[in-house]
């Protein structure tokens, strides 16, 4: 025993089993050969929630909240809505260009009601005009 000791202090055995010096081999291997991308193509992603402003969906029916239905409070046009999320706030609106807070509805209520996003604008008009707006 002593024998054995003295090797592993004089450096000539290792304190580590041959099993973990084989895995530690495997991995510096397999670091060595390189990192393999799994990303998407960058035309395929989509932005993240901190990269956007905001999101909009066309809601064509009348909107009830809460036992009453929103109308503008400019032109008293109470369908073909857009719904706006911005900012953890709820927005209206209407076909003339009116928009309104809605403090009756929040996130999760739009998160809830939206389907999920067929494009990404870089200006709020780009959006206004893909929805017909």
């Amino acid at each position: 025993m002593r024998r054995v000791h003295d090797r592993m202090w004089a450096g000539l055995e290792s304190w580590v089993p041959p099993e973990v010096e084989r895995i530690r081999a495997a991995i510096a291997a397999e670091e060595s050969a390189g990192m393999v991308d799994d990303f998407l193509p960058p035309d395929l992603r989509i932005p993240s929630h901190d990269q956007v402003a905001g999101r909009m969906m066309p809601w064509p029916q009348p909107l009830v909240i809460n036992g009453e239905m929103a109308a503008c409070t400019a032109c008293g046009a109470y369908r073909d809505w857009l719904v706006l999320s911005t900012r953890d706030e709820i927005w209206l609106r209407c076909r003339d260009g009116h928009q309104q807070h809605e403090t009756r509805l929040d996130t999760a209520w739009y998160n809830r009601h939206a389907a999920p996003a067929d494009a990404t604008h870089a200006t709020f008009e780009d959006c206004l005009r893909h929805l017909g707006h």
